[in-house]
């Protein structure tokens, strides 16, 4: 049992920084790519562009620092577990943001706080997340993983074909779904790393497929920060990736919940909780607001 808490409490601390971290870089991001050209969107050239930026590599600096901490937590505790505690990005990203736009959090800030933290602390304590033996059915990784990236290509296309003012929540919703398969692989590649060191990980598609779809969310992000403010995209961002990655852990890598009909109510709730806390903190004053620039978003358009 005192083995058990340590491991729960070290995953507690490695998934809350790895919050603080993504949060964070989220937001110096945000700064730099509002400023992007416009005629990069959703083109690999706008990373080119913004490696240029001293603020954005700071950013992703952060984001990759996060993603490392996040990938150890992975390692140590169940998807279920970590993916609700890295949701908590999103309250760092508005204490950062709260400090350069100098809002107070008055009712609906504290509302969202309380929202996020309540329904991340009902959902694991109902159902207790806990591992168990994966799912060899190969059949069954690629239905849920072809899924989720299905979904995700159909958002952006939709994002790309609707308004701008729309495209950006569609873009982290994409963004958010791959970012969660992302996760649920980088478990299975420390799994493998485990069991058989770098040689057993370099010879399966996990790795490659966890680059693939690090650079392609990437690219949808800072598309959607490049033309809408952070309140447009970050909660959509936040809200798709834990879900997504709990669909994983519980549909193929082995994760268990309780499932009796007390317990499965709270995790809804606390679920449904977690999305109302995001949003209502993704829309907060205190988010930064972008330039928006309107006359270029027109021009890309399809006509």
């Amino acid at each position: 049992m005192i083995e058990v808490r340590s491991v729960s409490v070290l995953v507690l601390i490695l998934a809350v920084s790895a919050a603080c971290c993504l949060g964070f870089g989220f937001v110096l991001q945000q700064n730099a790519a509002e400023k992007a050209p416009l005629s990069d969107f959703l083109s690999f050239r706008l990373l080119l562009d913004l490696m240029k930026v001293p603020r954005w590599l700071g950013g992703i600096g952060l984001m990759v620092a996060g993603m490392v901490l996040g990938a150890i937590a992975l390692g140590k505790g169940e998807i279920s577990l970590v993916e609700p505690l890295l949701a908590t990005n999103l309250l760092f990203a508005l204490a950062l943001s709260r400090h350069q736009t100098r809002q107070s959090l008055g009712r609906q800030g504290w509302a969202g706080l309380a929202l996020l933290a309540g329904g991340v602390t009902a959902f694991i304590l109902a159902g207790e997340p806990r591992g168990g033996s994966a799912i060899t059915d190969p059949l069954r990784h690629w239905l849920i993983i072809g899924v989720m990236i299905g979904l995700a290509l159909l958002l952006t296309t939709y994002a790309k074909r609707s308004r701008l003012s729309g495209g950006p929540v569609l873009l982290g919703l994409a963004a958010g779904l791959l970012y969660g398969v992302q996760d649920a692989l980088t478990r299975v590649s420390g799994q493998r790393f485990s069991e058989g060191g770098l040689a057993e990980v370099l010879t399966g598609w996990q790795p490659y497929t966890v680059l693939a779809l690090g650079v392609t969310g990437l690219v949808l992000v800072q598309s959607a920060f490049e033309t809408a403010p952070l309140r447009m995209s970050l909660p959509a961002l936040t809200a798709a990736q834990p879900l997504a990655g709990i669909a994983c852990g519980v549909g193929f890598l082995g994760d268990r919940l309780r499932t009796d009909t007390g317990a499965l109510a709270w995790e809804a709730a606390g679920l449904a909780a977690v999305v109302v806390g995001i949003v209502l903190l993704g829309l907060h004053p205190a988010m930064p607001s972008g330039t928006g620039k309107p006359e270029q978003v027109r021009d890309l358009q399809p006509r």
